[in-house]
């Protein structure tokens, strides 16, 4: 049966849009457009995943958000907001969201997002697997050891693992920087999207035969990155 999914958004052509690009893609989906609509609905059985606005008419995102977890529902919520600053991200993970995504977005990215949290929660098109292939080398998730096209086998250092696993678990989706940087770097101050561009470059070291032509590690200009 094709999971369920429940869009939290008060403006209506987002809505329009975001509905009809998952209905596309065989999902079946609810859409409300107020904060007391959205928490009546998620307290509903049969939710795989909720599309979370953060600022609606009547209770705002964060607030259903903490609210579900306090009652111990544990639906993946992806905040869907225009809130973009790293504080407004951390607070949505804190209070319990699972992903966040900033407006305007790639609808591509969107729906990767999408499948990787329903992958996550074990109800994804499919599962991924514990050793995942990059051209001639792999990764093992649980282990966090990678191969090289070299044949070296270690054990990957944790930002080179986190961005890693993102990838691989939005593979063919594009991960933007931002998201990255939040999701990798989490609280820390320094870091720049530059930074996560570096970190690109030590992954392509291992696992692409040319590094300045990769053929896995796809840079998509001005956004972000996506593994083939």
């Amino acid at each position: 049966m094709s999971k369920r999914i429940l869009v939290v958004e008060d403006e209506p052509r987002i809505q329009r849009l975001v509905c009809d690009n998952l209905e596309a893609e065989g999902y079946r989906v609810l859409a409300v457009a107020d904060g007391e609509s959205g928490l009546e609905q998620a307290r509903k059985s049969g939710i795989d995943l909720i599309l979370l606005d953060v600022m609606l008419p009547g209770i705002s995102g964060s607030e259903i958000c903490q609210r579900l977890r306090a009652e111990g529902i544990r639906t993946p919520i992806l905040f869907v907001t225009a809130r973009d600053l790293p504080r407004d991200r951390v607070e949505g993970l804190h209070l319990g969201g699972d992903d966040y995504l900033v407006k305007p977005f790639h609808l591509e990215e969107l729906l990767a997002r999408v499948e990787a949290l329903l992958r996550r929660s074990g109800w994804g098109k499919e599962q991924v697997e514990a050793r995942v292939d990059i051209g001639a080398g792999w990764v093992d998730l649980e282990t966090h050891e990678a191969c090289s096209i070299n044949g070296q086998i270690e054990t990957l250092p944790r930002k080179e693992f986190g961005i890693i696993r993102l990838l691989i678990e939005a593979r063919g989706g594009i991960v933007s920087r931002n998201d990255i940087l939040d999701k990798v770097w989490a609280t820390e101050t320094d870091p720049t999207p530059r930074t996560v561009d570096n970190f690109v470059v030590r992954l392509r070291k291992r696992f692409e035969q040319n590094a300045n032509d990769p053929a896995h590690l796809i840079t998509v200009r001005g956004v972000g990155y996506r593994l083939k």
